[in-house]
């Protein structure tokens, strides 16, 4: 890892999730996508009542990212209002991968400060890799 500490993160993520929109699930989550240069853009979930019409905080912070300029990701930091660990969904699975350097690095952080980790890689490993980006 970088300079970037799992447990500042961490922190700023808890502090966003009061901003996420989640009154049909109830389920709070901030996510950061880190660029190469190590900076992060931040998201969370904005839930609608027309369903899939929401944005999960993957797909909120990978915009953040893009408006920035960016286009690379080399890592993911979850949180959420849950116990435990959080873990991308099917489509924002497919959103990271097509922004990721290889081997980019999953992290979900617990409300009680334990992480656990994984590559984009082993949480998709057969997704879609756009041609001319590795």
């Amino acid at each position: 890892m970088n300079a970037i500490s799992a447990p500042a993160v961490g922190e700023q993520l808890r502090s966003l999730l009061a901003n996420s929109h989640a009154p049909h699930s109830g389920v709070h989550v901030a996510a950061a996508v880190e660029d190469p240069a190590g900076a992060l853009h931040f998201g969370v979930n904005v839930e609608n009542s027309a369903y899939p019409e929401g944005v999960c905080a993957e797909a909120s912070a990978i915009s953040a990212l893009v408006t920035g300029g960016q286009n690379r990701i080399a890592r993911v930091w979850l949180a959420s209002s849950l116990p435990g660990f959080i873990w991308p969904c099917g489509g924002c699975r497919q959103k990271i991968l097509e922004f990721a350097q290889d081997g980019c690095e999953i992290v979900s952080l617990s409300a009680d400060g334990a992480q656990e980790s994984h590559t984009i890689e082993e949480l998709l490993p057969l997704g879609f890799r756009l041609r001319g980006r590795a």
